[in-house]
């Protein structure tokens, strides 16, 4: 069936107000996406961050009279966001399989490839597939810095070792590195959406028995060989001190989420737990790549 849908646009300080205001209206459903062009990465432990301006899709049902709809909104929701009201009609169709129609297989290094489960990857040894469908959970590879740590995994020679994935959105890092080689994987989230996205992916690779996954909650488990963090700058900052007791002495850890110029500040915070620095860049994100002190 068709739905009417209300656009909105606001900034994520309203974003509690509008949405309980659209609840109260009778929306059957919500979306936000970001209204200009801030990402949000994989947060630090604890935060639920937004993006500083939204856009809001509210559904409703096909029937609803836009100007009733707005009469009732009207004194509920700011001024600027009553301006910003936009009405279209959105005719039903299953979206997630129009966004994985489009979503192809995507190499990343040598040898590693992520293949959503639409396509059949073809039977070749020399090739480590991992199997993702886009989700609710952040990370399939398409954002440069996702596409920077796979990059790393993959130029990595693994026997066994262990991985720390902090930050670990879908599980793509740790599955990846768990069909390269490595032994075990952590996977910490504060997110229980990435946690079940972590989950499920990993139980589709074959990966889940040398998975563990954590929240904030649970202890940290002893150092691990190697560290990845897709996290934006400010977490990686103020945890500083937990994500390099993630890392064995020696071990390799790569940090992605930073933009172009942050390196600097990241590099002066961690230079006391790590050395050997070596900086990559794709558009205008930077992947740091260090050794454990």
């Amino acid at each position: 069936m068709p739905w009417l849908e209300l656009h909105l646009r606001l900034e994520s300080s309203d974003h509690a107000g509008v949405e309980a205001a659209l609840d109260a209206a009778g929306a059957l459903a919500q979306t936000l996406t970001d209204a200009e062009d801030n990402p949000v990465l994989e947060p630090a432990p604890g935060e639920t961050p937004l993006w500083p301006q939204l856009q809001l899709q509210a559904l409703f049902p096909v029937e609803r009279d836009p100007l009733e709809l707005l009469v009732a909104l009207d004194g509920q929701l700011p001024e600027n966001v009553m301006r910003s009201a936009r009405f279209a009609r959105l005719d039903d169709r299953d979206w997630t399989r129009a966004w994985m129609d489009h979503y192809q297989p995507m190499p990343f290094g040598k040898r590693l490839w992520i293949y959503p489960t639409t396509i059949e990857p073809p039977a070749d040894d020399d090739l480590v597939i991992v199997r993702l469908d886009p989700g609710l959970a952040f990370g399939t590879g398409t954002h440069p810095t996702t596409a920077l740590c796979l990059e790393w995994l993959d130029g990595l020679s693994w026997q066994g070792e262990s991985l720390f994935d902090y930050g670990c959105g879908s599980g793509v890092l740790a599955v990846a590195a768990l069909r390269l080689g490595a032994g075990h994987a952590f996977g910490l989230d504060n997110d229980p959406q990435a946690l079940v996205a972590s989950h499920e992916n990993a139980q589709r690779n074959q990966v889940l028995k040398q998975l563990t996954l954590l929240s904030p909650k649970h202890a940290l488990p002893p150092a691990c060989n190697r560290l990845v963090a897709n996290i934006l700058l400010n977490p990686l900052l103020e945890l500083a001190e937990r994500i390099a007791g993630t890392v064995k002495s020696g071990g390799a850890a790569a940090f992605s989420g930073m933009l172009k110029g942050q390196e600097i500040e990241f590099i002066a915070r961690y230079r006391e737990y790590f050395d050997q620095f070596e900086v990559a860049q794709r558009e205008d994100w930077i992947r740091v790549t260090a050794v454990r002190r």
